[in-house]
């Protein structure tokens, strides 16, 4: 019978070798360049979307699940989709800029996010990422844990995480290269874009009022 403590102490030897490839082959952050908005990578099929991915509307972020501000940003973001969003005109992308030279466990918790995503889909996905906000600072050792409670088999989940799959430590480095190249130093970083407009720069952790303003402008310039 397998014993209760081989998922923890797999995910926990998983998160070992994945901090061991991030060392090795993460961009370790370069002095501000200043970065342009407008190479926010296009939104696709490919993204986490909460909402309507066919919202006029989209607010991409750049977060990291161990940033305090990013909790905070968390919950004012599922209250504007809770509000804003219901009409189908605003979306939210989630995107992984785990910021590993001040966060240590914040690159595998960016890859147990994945992998939730990969084993349960799109609600394990957004389950799980709620579930490690509210558990800061996170304990690497209850990721199985979180993902039962997300609605993902530990073994299902644990496979992915002990894999440490190309696809999905690409994808996070991916979403963290673009971080850098829209601008982005710190987290949350997140962009209003709609199509053919520029994106609107929202660095830092904005409240409901600011974030519901500044989309309650946006979609205002849409109906002109």
């Amino acid at each position: 019978m397998q014993s209760k403590l081989t998922v923890p102490i797999a995910i926990v030897a998983g998160g070992l070798v994945i901090a061991m490839a991030v060392y090795v082959t993460t961009p370790k952050r370069a002095p501000s360049m200043g970065g342009n908005p407008a190479l926010v990578r296009p939104v696709d099929a490919s993204d986490h979307v909460f909402g309507n991915p066919n919202a006029p509307v989209k607010i991409v972020e750049y977060s990291d699940f161990d940033c305090d501000y990013c909790q905070g940003f968390d919950s004012t973001m599922r209250e504007i989709i809770g509000s804003s969003g219901t009409k189908g005109r605003v979306a939210w992308v989630y995107r992984e800029f785990p910021l590993t030279e001040l966060h240590p466990n914040a690159l595998s918790s960016a890859e147990a996010a994945e992998c939730a995503a990969l084993a349960g889909g799109s609600d394990a996905f957004w389950k799980f990422t709620d579930i490690l906000f509210k558990n800061q600072p996170v304990d690497p050792t209850q990721y199985g844990t979180y993902a039962k409670n997300a609605g993902v088999t530990s073994e299902a989940f644990a496979t992915c995480f002990m894999n440490a799959s190309t696809t999905v430590f690409s994808r996070i480095m991916a979403d963290r290269t673009n971080a850098f190249a829209v601008g982005a130093e710190g987290t949350p970083y997140s962009l209003i874009v709609v199509d053919g407009k520029a994106p609107v720069v929202m660095s830092g952790a904005y409240d409901y009022e600011e974030v519901k303003q500044l989309i309650d402008d946006t979609l205002a310039g849409l109906a002109r």
